[in-house]
């Protein structure tokens, strides 16, 4: 197995690994990013970032992180598809097995972020790719002058929702309590738009269809009455999941598994930082993942400084 060497690896290509790649880079380091799909994390399939600061009119999520990406690499950056596999302590430095080669490092930041996840109901796996999607930016474009099903009450679901209104002839935002967790802007754009209809109080049981989504089992909690909703596809917000599962019993997580550092980005073990959406902490937001970045890529910088006094 062919075995590398660097001073610091980096696993996630988001907006917080690009932003530490970044730092790294202008810091001379021998550093690789990783990145299992394209840069860009979930930012990547954010059709508009509203809330980014520079730039009032927003800017789409493709646009700033190929900008991210296009600067970090100007720096030097090199970067690689892989994903990590294994992680675990030689000596002073780490072995970081990626698929059919491993890496050492002096230290690692882990900015792998999350993965939407999944209800678990009949017909979500089966139908995933034919009309059972996660991202309104990749697929809803297949969905024109079409009647399509969003799922959950977040930031994520309205935003996406509003989205496919501009391909959708109806876009039904389904959720399960009596009231939206969005922020206030995006529900009053969610209510003022003609093409989206809440259905309050509601659950999707299963994913009705064949060759491709045709409907949804609809079931309301507070009458336990269920029904059928004729639907061409349907979007998944309903919560996020770290992608962590190659830390467990290396570094502490939390209950829902999210990596547990302390200000400086630093885990609870020497030389393996975490940053962006992966971290736990309360806000996940472009703005707080570069932020988390940035202190990474510095505080990674000093680590390998004090190994070689």
């Amino acid at each position: 197995m062919e075995v590398s060497d660097y001073d610091l690896v980096i696993a996630g290509g988001g907006p917080a690994g690009l932003t530490a790649g970044l730092y790294a880079a202008r810091a001379k380091l021998r550093l690789l990013l990783l990145e299992k799909m394209a840069p860009g994390g979930q930012a990547a399939s954010t059709y508009m970032i509203e809330n980014y600061p520079g730039f009032p009119d927003g800017i789409p999520g493709p646009e700033l992180v190929q900008a991210m990406e296009a600067q970090a690499k100007r720096f030097g950056l090199e970067v690689a598809s892989g994903e990590v596999n294994h992680l675990a302590r030689q000596g002073e430095r780490w072995e970081v097995e990626i698929e059919e080669r491993k890496t050492m490092a002096k230290a690692m930041i882990v900015a792998t972020g999350v993965e939407s996840t999944k209800l678990g109901i009949p017909g979500e796996d089966e139908l995933k790719g034919r009309g059972v999607s996660y991202c309104a930016t990749c697929d809803g474009p297949f969905f024109r002058d079409q009647e399509i099903g969003v799922v959950g009450g977040g930031d994520s679901a309205l935003d996406e929702a509003l989205y496919l209104t501009r391909f959708a002839r109806r876009v039904y935002i389904i959720h399960r309590r009596n009231a939206l967790r969005a922020t206030k802007i995006l529900q009053e754009r969610a209510f003022q738009n003609k093409k989206i209809q809440i259905l309050w109080d509601t659950v999707v049981e299963k994913v009705t269809g064949e060759a491709g989504v045709e409907g949804l089992v609809l079931k309301n909690v507070k009458t336990k009455e269920s029904r059928a909703l004729k639907v061409s596809g349907v979007f998944f917000y309903v919560g996020l999941k770290p992608q962590t599962e190659f830390l467990r019993g290396v570094v502490d997580l939390d209950e829902h598994g999210y990596v547990i550092t302390d200000k400086n980005m630093a885990t609870s073990q020497p030389g393996i930082f975490a940053a962006g959406d992966v971290r736990q902490k309360i806000s996940r937001q472009v703005a707080t993942a570069v932020g988390d970045g940035a202190m990474a890529a510095v505080a990674a910088e000093r680590y390998i400084e004090s190994l070689s006094r």
